[in-house]
């Protein structure tokens, strides 16, 4: 069974997409949005995700902003740019071309 942490490289594919479906979540929502979604098989690590986030944000896929909720604590959210959108698909594609390869040896093979 693989590590259910081990992403291998799809963190920003997942935050994207995540993003694009639930904009202006903050860090937690979207480690929970991701473990809930692929049915707790997939879990993300604050030490994965924030500078994963912080990255994403420093190239303009994604933006943030502070907000002070009801309980006065600050939270930070997010949501996707136009250029997280155009990354997003094509992340998205390059992940189908590299899936569709691995299920051809893995029929093959």
């Amino acid at each position: 069974m693989p590590k259910p942490d081990s992403l291998q490289g799809s963190l920003d594919l997942l935050v994207l997409k995540i993003l694009s479906r639930r904009p202006r979540l903050h860090g937690y929502a979207i480690m929970s949005a991701i473990q809930t979604t692929s049915e707790e098989v997939l879990r993300v690590e604050e030490g994965s995700l924030y500078p994963a986030l912080h990255r994403m944000e420093e190239v303009g896929w994604i933006r943030a902003e502070w907000i002070t909720k009801d309980n006065g604590r600050r939270a930070r959210l997010y949501e996707l740019t136009a250029a997280g959108k155009k990354q997003l698909a094509s992340e998205e594609s390059r992940w189908l071309a590299v899936t569709a390869a691995v299920n051809r040896v893995l029929r093959t093979v």
